[in-house]
């Protein structure tokens, strides 16, 4: 019995990781694009231009969201954001669709590990649940329900002097502040964040300019590490997560959980169970991808399937982080219209495909047990290019490369400059980013003296 069990756990981890390997250069090509974006993309411009919830205001929301990245729990703390600054409900919840469901990380994904079908699947009802969302949301909205609860986050925000973070929309924490030129009181939620926007305070040049300089790809490495900071227990979790469910759940689970054969009815009773499933499985929008390769082995209906992709922003830790931020009155309204409008796309997806003749055939593909994973293709090499840039983009962050400032604040590891606070200890002077960072020196200078204070290597920005 324990060897058949030990084979089978083998198993589950071998199709877990052999799905990781499949699209680990998908993922981190994709969080590269995503942080080059980011960087360089101004998203002040975009916040300022999402006005009203008519069809203007939504598609400035869904490019904008599309631009932005994949994480659930960041899609929301911006949605949160946009919400408090004016944003009609219509387009901060446009916004959160766009930034789980419209991204190139998660489009390529779907695409090697489910195939292209599922991926016009996704682009297609990506903006199709946008579109049926607003339709529903313009029909239902409480108006003063929201209205209540955004006088209620400014109120709050007011009362606990609350600011946000300016370049991602987050809560800002005092020890994370600055003082701008023009006298202004910033506050961030973390060292990163204020680093990025230190950048992008030195920063001059266009894009092109800054790419041809270490400085340029230093913002790049620090985004794509705030990137991966958010993503990596979903991504992890996702994969070993559908190995085991691959393995370990019978077939007739699923037998029993979703309607076998044709019809409408069977297609609508498997987009809502495909909804339903996805609300407690707990695994984030880049995780639900091998998730669904595990609902599609089970011979889970397109729509269902689909359905099932769509709802990542109903998961349990997020309907969790929506009671938080505005009460339970607006997260059960928001996780209705989701659900009814995740379910209603996933049913109507395998319609029109049915129509169209592209309904994926399951029986044509190869079972995750039968695959190989690991052999000396394309994806092989593709995954060598994107480590070795991973590596690159981590080197350049870790160095400090093209950083604004010669000194290296002994606390944090961030480069700073002359003006800010400092200490003199054993005959040195250190360098604080902040004067949070400065108090913890003074605290236990011992501990942070080993840094180094000056950076050693060369200050050529360009």
């Amino acid at each position: 019995m324990q060897a058949a069990l030990d084979t089978a756990v083998v198993e589950a981890l071998r199709i877990g990781f052999g799905f990781l390997w499949t699209a680990a250069w998908a993922i981190i090509m994709g969080l590269v694009i995503t942080s080059l974006v980011q960087v360089y993309v101004s998203k002040e411009r975009m916040a300022s231009v999402l006005g009203d919830g008519d069809i203007a205001g939504v598609t400035k929301a869904t490019v904008f969201g599309a631009a932005s990245s994949g994480c659930s729990f960041g899609a929301v703390a911006i949605g949160k954001g946009l919400f408090k600054k004016g944003a009609h409900v219509v387009t901060f919840l446009a916004f959160m669709f766009a930034s789980t469901n419209l991204i190139v990380e998660l489009g390529l994904m779907i695409l090697i590990l489910l195939g292209w079908e599922f991926l016009v699947a996704e682009l297609l009802g990506g903006v199709i649940l946008i579109a049926v969302m607003a339709v529903i949301v313009h029909l239902t909205l409480p108006e003063t329900l929201f209205e209540d609860v955004r006088a209620e986050l400014n109120q709050q925000d007011h009362d606990h002097g609350v600011s946000e973070d300016p370049t991602c929309g987050m809560e800002g924490k005092d020890e994370y502040s600055l003082v701008t030129d023009g006298g202004e009181t910033l506050k961030f939620c973390s060292a990163g964040c204020m680093e990025t926007y230190r950048q992008e305070a030195a920063s001059s040049g266009g894009w092109r300019d800054e790419l041809r300089s270490w400085g340029g790809w230093y913002k790049v490495g620090n985004q794509y590490r705030k990137e991966w900071s958010m993503l990596y227990k979903d991504v992890i979790a996702g994969f070993l997560i559908s190995g085991f469910v691959i393995v370990f759940v019978p077939q007739w689970v699923w037998n029993t959980l979703f309607l076998q054969g044709d019809g409408l009815l069977v297609s609508a009773e498997n987009a809502v169970m495909g909804v339903a499933i996805a609300v407690i499985s707990f695994v984030g929008s880049m995780g639900n991808v091998p998730f669904a390769v595990a609902l599609w082995g089970g011979g889970v209906s397109f729509a269902g399937v689909i359905a099932f992709v769509y709802a990542d922003l109903i998961t349990i830790p997020v309907l969790n982080v929506y009671r938080k931020y505005y009460g339970w009155k607006v997260m059960a309204y928001i996780l209705g219209v989701f659900f009814v409008t995740m379910a209603f796309t996933g049913f109507l997806m395998e319609q029109l495909f049915d129509v169209l003749g592209i309904v994926p055939d399951l029986a044509g593909g190869m079972t995750a047990s039968e695959q190989t994973y690991f052999e000396l293709n394309y994806t092989f090499y593709l995954n060598l290019i994107a480590f070795a840039l991973s590596g690159f983009l981590f080197y350049v962050y870790r160095r400090g490369l093209g950083a604004p400032g010669q000194y290296r604040d002994p606390v944090c590891g961030m480069r700073t400059d002359d003006d800010g606070p400092s200490v003199s200890h054993d005959g040195e002077t250190y360098h604080f980013c902040s004067t949070a960072c400065k108090r913890s020196f003074e605290e236990q200078p011992d501990s942070y003296a080993t840094v180094d204070p000056v950076i050693s290597e060369g200050h050529d920005h360009h």
